[in-house]
């Protein structure tokens, strides 16, 4: 059951409109409300949250930031994505840092609501044009074999950090490199993948199973 529930949103409408979409479908549950990164991190540091609704273009950030802060704070925490944004890498990158799902704002009230409520249910949340989005992905592109044999172990282990949404210099931070050793690194990760991009990066990853 959902009793508490936050949400992270820095447009006053949209927060409005969630607000209303969450007391529908949880009508007994604590509703909250934080317009950043820095105001999530102090919400779940004061209580346990059931269900966090997130935007990930946020006023200091983003809010792949929130999602990986609750999931390691509070594993069974629900959290969604509730963005503008439906572009390839901002998906993977979601999902990749523990979303249990992804909703385009602009869907019917009444969809969102009930997807809220199939979460409990352990049905992934995923806007219609999400899914088949992701569908079509994995039906274009199969495994790939023999493309980790072309990259060194680091290599791989960068990768596996950029496919989960992080900046050069958060990679560097993890691997304990500087970020100029990381820049090195995905040029030589591009050169041989034949890729130009971080987005064709993170779907390099999620085929490879680097997630």
């Amino acid at each position: 059951m959902i009793k508490n529930l936050l949400i992270v949103e820095d447009v006053a409408e949209a927060a409005e409109w969630l607000t209303s979409i969450a007391q529908e479908a949880f009508p007994s549950a604590k509703i909250s409300l934080t317009q950043t990164i820095a105001g999530a991190h102090a919400k779940t540091e004061e209580q346990h949250w059931d269900m966090a609704l997130i935007d990930l273009g946020l006023p200091d950030g983003s809010g792949l930031e929130v999602i990986r802060r609750i999931r390691n704070m509070s594993p069974d925490t629900i959290c969604v994505v509730t963005t503008v944004l439906g572009e390839d890498a901002h998906i993977v990158a979601a999902l990749s840092a523990g979303a249990h799902g992804y909703l385009l704002k602009g869907q019917p009230s009444s969809l969102i609501q009930r997807q809220l409520v199939q979460l409990q249910e352990g049905i992934p949340a995923l806007s219609p044009t999400i899914a088949r989005r992701i569908m079509e992905h994995f039906q274009r592109t199969g495994p790939i074999e023999g493309d980790t044999e072309k990259l060194t172990a680091r290599e791989i282990d960068v990768l596996t950090l950029v496919g989960k949404g992080l900046r050069n210099a958060d990679v560097a931070l993890a691997l304990g490199l500087a970020e100029t050793t990381i820049a090195t690194h995905i040029k030589a990760i591009y050169r041989k993948l034949g890729i130009s991009t971080r987005a064709e990066a993170a779907r390099h990853a999620i085929r490879l199973g680097l997630n």
